[in-house]
């Protein structure tokens, strides 16, 4: 006689279609709290203004032009290295896509200032209007 009946267990299961929501729902929250912070590709040492201003999100992009500490040229989002010379007719090219282009001059503070000037008289012979300087601000206040 069989007094116990042994029920038949079935093996668990895993539902992968939960787990799926729940590892989408992780990156998702992940990519939305992690903040992404360009870094510059040269380290400069910016030289500081009590008149320096931060740019606003609505205005144009400028063509940033990078100047080390050994007077190198580096023209453009991707760092091109420029000499002087060839650096007017670089920023023509850019002046004939852009109508209304800016140049921002982020050069550090041991800089030549040979380089600067030049680089300022080759904006002004290839008819840019507006040449700014990257800035920071003083830390005392």
């Amino acid at each position: 006689m069989r007094f116990f009946n042994k029920k038949r267990r079935q093996p668990p299961a895993i539902i992968i279609v939960a787990l799926i929501d729940i590892l989408i729902v992780l990156l998702i929250f992940l990519m939305v709290t992690t903040t992404f912070k360009q870094q510059p590709a040269l380290k400069l040492a910016l030289p500081e203004s009590s008149q320096a201003q931060k740019s606003g999100a609505n205005e144009d992009a400028p063509l940033v032009l990078t100047i080390d500490e050994s007077g190198i040229l580096r023209l453009g989002v991707d760092a091109t290295p420029v000499t002087a010379d060839s650096l007017r007719d670089k920023l023509v090219e850019a002046l004939a896509k852009t109508p209304n282009l800016k140049l921002a001059i982020s050069a550090d503070k041991k800089a030549p200032f040979g380089q600067i000037v030049k680089v300022m008289d080759a904006a002004k012979t290839a008819g840019i209007k507006t040449i700014n300087a990257f800035t920071k601000e003083p830390k005392g206040g």
